[in-house]
């Protein structure tokens, strides 16, 4: 680490001014549309959806499940440095911590969007039920965001105290605040800094496995009125496929800033390891979902069967075999199959990004066709894709976290601050 006497060469933020306003650029005019879309929601209500009482779930509980899925995975990976000290992953710790904050913030808003009552969100805190798993989930939550923030100070807290010492301008101020007053840098501060990053580490790994996104499956594996989602693998398959979510976005984010806003390259040894990771993940994450597809044809049990027919035969089988097998298996698949592939940046940010994209595709299957079949012979079957307005606030909720990451990643030091960035 930097000593506390060294000036950090800490200088974030896009390497090219161009990219710079053409990003900015294109996230403030996403937000724009979303924030007209939000205000035709709150004014029209649910009637600005394709939202019917035989679906009342869709695109927004579809990217709920998605962003909590994100963050879980992306808080895991932070695991390997912080709690389990695989050499190497110390430099992807505190990206992983980050992007783990912004994408519940965001898991949240698209909750929030999909209350029927927007101006009841704070409900559950004040009205608790013990006997309902949605009740300690909400909590759950809570406590998580609060575990993520805690590891994340932690994490660059001496760091922080540098920027503060050293830098100046609007970054040192804010390094400065974020310190909250701890200006040690000694040694004993920063081991000390260490040992509760581990404690708080392993306190957020049952948290995150059973009850965050482990947890959100249990919502959805509870309901016994729709047989595709009422199995006991379902908490299981949300926690890798968290896993493989998690870590493509980790280590897309982690090139793409090195790239982008460093100028600095890459460490290929780590990179390597991400991609082996990715690998392993994507073969486990398909191989369950085989076994669950196996489980619902096998049995031939009606309901269940016909959501997987659906799934591969329907309306929106393009979401299963382009976006979920596609982009979410085969294409990771191929460019993580080799050694050299996994050491060239580019090849590995194009398997990040396919999976995350692919693993919303994902999470459309679980969520739309159980809905739009009827759970007994007689009643209508549903028919839903998302109105207008659902993809334009989804994609102004979307550009909120991508607006908070850039503002973050070009402030803050996300990248540990070391004799060699000194040199």
């Amino acid at each position: 680490m930097a000593t506390a006497s060294s000036l950090p060469n800490f200088n974030p933020g896009f390497e090219d001014n161009r990219i710079r306003i053409a990003w900015y650029g294109l996230l403030v005019l996403t937000l724009l549309v979303g924030a007209y879309a939000t205000y035709q929601r709150i004014v029209g209500g649910m009637a600005t959806t394709n939202l019917t009482s035989i679906t009342p779930w869709g695109a927004w509980v579809a990217f709920y499940i998605y962003f909590i899925g994100l963050s879980a995975g992306a808080f895991l990976v932070s695991t390997l440095a912080n709690v389990f000290e695989m050499e190497g992953m110390e430099k992807i710790d505190r990206d992983a911590l980050f992007a783990a904050i912004i994408a519940m913030v965001v898991a949240m808003l698209f909750v929030w969007i999909d209350l029927g009552r927007m101006e009841r969100m704070y409900f559950p805190f004040i009205w608790r039920q013990l006997t309902s798993a949605l009740s300690w989930e909400v909590h759950a939550y809570v406590a998580y965001i609060g575990v993520l923030t805690a590891e994340l100070y932690f994490s660059m807290r001496a760091d922080l105290v540098r920027v503060s010492n050293h830098a100046s301008g609007l970054r040192a101020r804010i390094a400065g605040l974020l310190t909250l007053g701890r200006t040690s840098l000694s040694e004993s501060a920063i081991q000390t800094d260490r040992s509760w990053l581990k404690r708080i580490g392993i306190l957020g790994i049952p948290l995150a496995i059973f009850f965050v996104h482990g947890g959100t499956g249990i919502l959805f594996a509870g309901v016994k009125a729709r047989a595709y989602w009422n199995s006991g693998l379902f908490p299981v398959i949300f926690v890798v496929s968290a896993l493989l979510s998690g870590t493509a976005l980790v280590m897309a984010v982690y090139v793409l800033r090195r790239k982008l806003f460093e100028g600095k390259p890459v460490d290929l040894d780590l990179l390597d390891r991400l991609g082996q990771l990715l690998l392993g993940f994507v073969l486990i994450d398909a191989a369950f979902t085989a076994i669950e597809a196996l489980i619902g044809v096998m049995s031939l049990e009606g309901a269940h069967l016909s959501a997987w027919l659906t799934i591969a035969l329907g309306k929106m089988a393009w979401s299963f075999w382009i976006v979920m097998v596609g982009l979410g298996w085969v294409v990771p698949l191929i460019l993580t199959s080799r050694r050299s592939w996994r050491r060239r940046p580019m090849l590995m940010v194009i398997a990040g990004l396919s999976v995350v994209i692919g693993i919303v595709g994902v999470r459309f299957n679980i969520v739309v066709p159980p809905l739009v079949n009827p759970v007994m012979e007689g009643l209508p079957a549903g028919d839903y894709l998302p109105s207008l307005t659902e993809w334009a606030t989804s994609f102004g909720i979307v550009a909120v976290g991508l607006l908070i990451y850039t503002l973050g990643a070009e402030v803050l030091p996300l990248t540990p601050l070391t004799e060699e960035d000194n040199s």
